[in-house]
């Protein structure tokens, strides 16, 4: 059965990070790998666009203990474990939808996403990247890690079974369900290059997972 996104992760916090680490493949790797990437300067402000319970800030704060954080997730749950783990940092977290949320504009040294993404379309994801693009200062970073469709066949049968599961279970609402439409990489670019971003470029693979860094 589909769930709405805010249930599906509000049921699974017990266990979430174990479950994460252990069980996705290559996350010990990609985690910390999302991490290195994002700037060191003293006092950045960085972003985190479905930040659950902040796998990819413990290895960042290592590098950056002075770094100040945005986090937005539609989990209360998530958010309390991230704060718990995170206590006297400075992090900013707000409960909500990233599509929803507003970013501001010129705000943010980067961005990143770990693992969140992969739910939605071309075009909804071409909104929310418009809106971060203006939300990052000038030469300011997007780095996406996530699941990718590996070709358009595949990425065509994620769309067609979701939507057949939607209408099996007479789902007409426009609210988010938890589902893996994983889109191509080339898609995911071609989003980002279309919401403003002057280069995209993939920085590491890990089978079917990603990272990519969007330059504004």
């Amino acid at each position: 059965m589909l769930e709405k996104m805010s249930d599906f992760f509000e049921a699974r916090l017990d266990g979430y990070d174990e479950h994460m680490m252990t069980c996705i493949e290559s996350a010990n790797e990609f985690y910390p790998f999302t991490a290195r990437q994002l700037p060191t300067a003293e006092n950045c402000h960085v972003l985190d666009l479905g930040c659950g319970t902040g796998l990819e800030l413990q290895e960042y704060y290592t590098q950056n203990p002075l770094a100040r954080v945005t986090g937005i997730d539609l989990s209360q749950g998530m958010l309390d474990e991230l704060k718990r783990k995170f206590a006297g940092k400075d992090i900013n977290l707000i409960l909500g939808s990233y599509f929803d949320v507003p970013f501001g504009e010129n705000l943010f040294d980067a961005a990143v996403s770990v693992e969140s993404l992969h739910h939605f379309t071309k075009e909804e994801k071409l909104a929310l990247y418009s809106k971060l693009h203006a939300a990052l200062k000038d030469n300011g970073c997007f780095i996406l890690t996530d699941y990718f469709s590996l070709s358009d066949e595949e990425e065509q049968m994620h769309r067609r079974n979701f939507l057949a599961l939607k209408a099996e279970q007479g789902i007409c609402d426009d609210e988010f369900y938890h589902y893996d439409t994983l889109l191509t990489v080339k898609h995911e670019t071609e989003a980002l290059l279309e919401a403003g971003f002057s280069t995209v470029e993939v920085l590491n693979h890990w089978g079917a997972t990603y990272t990519l860094k969007a330059v504004k």
